[in-house]
């Protein structure tokens, strides 16, 4: 292995590969190394499925094949130190490389609130970690009743496949209502109501303040004394930047810990880049600093970031984070893309929203049709299209992307309205009846 290369990346999971292999692409006369400290990189969305359909890390590995494919050398190793001055990268086992440019895809770590009792036995957290995660897996198998703290995309889809194998599931959430970031309420309790038909218990407004037991958990204490019998508990409390490196060799943060980034993803010193859950999130609406943490958005940035490396495009830029979320409940897809209403008007957007429900195949006596539900937040000022949400069959997870590139393009209603659709039986809603435009109609009508 060389000692000396033009572009290294340090984290090897989503966007680091995208990223090693987008700058490949685009530079192929220069020299690539990727470096991780895994052996094995977890498919960060794919971890739910573990505790459920997958039922083994195993099946849930990102390949290595387009880095070898891409001839992109590979090395498992830990980067503990970054001199700037020297370009210079120092490894865990001692090896020392230099660099021209720098991609920092370090990830994010999960976030742990300091509650009395986390660090009993059989309390769990959900890191990316294939070790971590085989040894909670043999250890969920002999506990029945589990306690799962946060109801975002992780607790929820935890809740849903540990559900699925039969155990006995509670849900506790800090806020008014599970996936707060990403739907309404209105859309919210639709999937609150599909996860209690599978019977687990839902508690949100709920605080949890203590974790009980003598060396295993027994229980979880509650704001208001109340105690839920646990044989297990898993925090699913949200994720934290890993941005150690970038710290310590005086790179930028922002209040979030994260790396401070331009649009073409270049960090405070511009021959460093850095992507994925590690940098900064701008909100593509808001202009505000937030915490997104989706491999979409990764990907996206590390395809940026690959282009960008030695030649600057302003068509090339990243405008920001739309935040493009989706989950399967059950047997519903939710969906959502860009500001829910209650978020446009917490910032202060004056909006319309126009809603739809219908079916997804046409007839809808057709096999396997599932109703559709489509909400769109339009701004009143401007007529374009700000936010989305979808509850549907799989198809729902296409639909938001459609959704998405509207928000990306600041596409107005009348323009989606009057946008031209291909339609079939067995594959979309009616032409007549298809919720997409229709939601855009009643929009369009409310004006």
């Amino acid at each position: 292995m060389k000692q000396k290369y033009d572009v290294i990346t340090i984290g090897g999971s989503a966007a680091g590969i995208v990223a090693a292999t987008t700058g490949k692409c685009c530079y192929p006369d220069k020299s690539f190394l990727m470096i991780r400290k895994e052996k094995d990189a977890m498919v960060p969305c794919g971890i739910p499925y573990v505790f459920g359909f997958l039922g083994t890390t195993e099946k849930n590995i990102i390949p290595l094949a387009p880095i070898e494919k891409a001839g992109i050398d590979f090395l498992q190793d830990e980067v503990i130190k970054i001199d700037r001055k020297e370009k210079k990268i120092f490894t865990k086992s001692g090896n020392e490389f230099e660099y021209e440019k720098l991609i920092l895809a370090t990830g994010s770590k999960p976030f742990i609130p300091n509650i009395p009792g986390k660090d009993l036995e059989n309390v769990f957290y959900v890191p990316k970690n294939k070790e971590y995660l085989d040894k909670m897996l043999e250890a969920l198998k002999g506990l029945n009743k589990v306690v799962v703290i946060g109801a975002g995309f992780i607790g929820v889809e935890i809740s849903d496949q540990l559900a699925h194998i039969g155990k006995d599931v509670t849900l506790v959430e800090i806020l008014p209502h599970i996936l707060g970031k990403a739907f309404d309420s209105d859309i919210a309790n639709i999937a609150q109501k599909e996860l209690e038909s599978m019977g687990i218990k839902v508690l949100t407004n709920t605080k949890v303040t203590e974790i009980t037991g003598s060396g295993k958990v027994e229980g979880v204490k509650l704001e208001n004394n109340e105690i839920l019998k646990a044989d297990a508990v898993i925090f699913a409390t949200g994720y934290t930047p890993n941005s150690e490196l970038a710290k310590n060799m005086g790179l930028e943060l922002n209040k979030y810990n994260a790396i401070r980034v331009d649009s073409y993803m270049r960090t405070s010193d511009p021959d460093i880049f850095a992507i994925g859950d590690c940098a900064q999130k701008v909100d593509f609406i808001t202009r505000k600093s937030v915490s997104i943490m989706l491999a979409s958005t990764a990907t996206s940035e590390a395809r940026i970031a690959g282009m960008n490396l030695y030649k600057l495009s302003t068509v090339r830029s990243f405008l920001g984070t739309i935040g493009i979320f989706s989950t399967k409940i059950g047997n519903k897809v939710f969906a959502s893309a860009g500001l829910t209403e209650e978020e446009a008007l917490k910032n202060n957007f004056d909006v319309k929203t126009g809603y739809f429900e219908g079916v997804d195949k046409h007839p809808g006596s057709l096999p396997n049709a599932n109703k559709q539900i489509v909400k769109l937040i339009v701004s009143k000022e401007s007529d374009v299209i700000i936010g989305g949400e979808v509850v549907g069959g799989d198809s729902a997870g296409e639909l938001i992307n459609v959704i998405g590139i509207a928000i990306q393009k600041n596409t107005s209603i009348t323009e989606l309205f009057i946008s031209q659709i291909g339609t079939h039986p067995l594959l979309t809603s009616a032409p007549t009846a298809y919720p997409l435009i229709k939601a855009a109609q009643n929009v369009f009508i409310s004006k």
